[in-house]
């Protein structure tokens, strides 16, 4: 049986990948490595908690000791790197955090990986040879669009937040580790995830949240802020896809080609619960959508360009924002109505 160590898997993403990973893959043992901040929840892991083919660890990427200890104790055959910091407003407020673990972590992981899998740089152990290390990023280290064009393999960095530079600088972290150490590494920079178990703080919940309470619905500057929108379980398809077929080095783009602006986004979620769940007298959510102060160096507009997977190794993602929308906002409303 293959172990996988995945970290941040009690996270948001890493909480849908794993039961998809595990169904998915009957030959895989998975490891989940999670520090459990405010944004790691077990509770996303109930479905595989008693799955024979899954162990969870309390721990920090930033804990070199534990790393290796995991390392020896399980023969770690591959790494999926998902934790990190990833709120972009408490970037702003708080960056060394993200500077800790999205950058040193992710050095710390490879770098324990590289001395368990390699004899010397260009040189696996015998036993090692398909090992790998796959890094989750996010399409932010682009930085922002105008109203055209899309972000490519190939578009240079320019991250404008803590959050997107210290990702950026992971990036860079596991690149240098192939061109270097000759390690199998893959990259791939996502969209914006969506769907279910995802962190009240985010947006799309926020708006869901603040509605079924009859709260003000926040809204940052002019609300028409463009986003790709991806949903979580294709996401979850496509890092399974690289993971196992994407080339040695390679980056691959997923994004759902599903840009909204975040005014759409709570229009249509409003427009939705008018429906599903009606308020009194006719009234609509939508009253309940109030503008507020917008974000520092809030980025225009992420669109991702996912022709190379798409191409190269056939992936497409299943779900548009209509459908996926709705699944989230049924989850949700499971969720929000214990």
């Amino acid at each position: 049986m293959k172990k996988i160590l995945i970290t941040g898997g009690a996270g948001f993403i890493g909480s849908n990948f794993i039961p998809y990973f595990l169904e998915n893959n009957k030959d895989i043992h998975i490891i989940n490595l999670d520090k459990l901040t405010y944004a790691g929840d077990l509770s996303n892991l109930k479905d595989v908690e008693n799955n024979n083919r899954y162990t969870f660890i309390e721990g920090d990427i930033c804990d070199r000791d534990l790393v290796e200890r995991l390392f020896q104790k399980y023969d770690i055959r591959g790494v999926i790197n998902f934790a990190a910091e990833s709120h972009v407003d408490n970037s702003i407020s708080n960056p060394d955090e993200f500077i800790r673990t999205n950058v040193f972590g992710t050095f710390n992981l490879i770098d324990v990986a590289r001395n368990y899998w390699m004899d010397a740089p260009h040189q696996y152990k015998k036993a090692y040879k398909e090992c790998r290390f796959h890094h989750i990023s996010t399409d932010e280290v682009y930085g922002t669009l105008g109203k055209t064009g899309l972000f490519t393999e190939n578009t240079p960095y320019a991250p404008n937040s803590p959050y997107s530079a210290s990702k950026a600088s992971s990036d860079f972290v596991v690149r240098s580790y192939y061109h270097t150490y000759g390690m199998d590494v893959v990259t791939t920079n996502c969209s914006n995830n969506y769907g279910p178990k995802q962190h009240d703080e985010k947006l799309i919940p926020t708006i869901i949240r603040k509605a079924l309470s009859k709260e003000p619905i926040p809204i940052y500057g002019d609300g028409l802020n463009i986003r790709d929108w991806l949903y979580v379980t294709d996401h979850c398809s496509g890092i399974d896809l690289v993971f196992k077929s994407g080339v040695t080095s390679e980056t691959y783009n997923i994004g759902g080609r599903n840009e909204r602006n975040n005014l759409y986004i709570a229009n249509t979620i409003c427009q939705l619960l008018d429906k599903m769940k009606p308020l009194e007298k006719g009234q609509s959510y939508k009253d309940l959508i109030s503008f507020v102060k917008d974000r520092p160096g809030h980025d225009y507009r992420y669109a991702i360009d996912a022709t190379k997977i798409e191409k190269k190794l056939g992936w497409k993602a299943k779900e548009n924002f209509e459908s996926g929308i709705k699944k989230t906002i049924d989850w949700y409303l499971k969720k929000y109505n214990k």
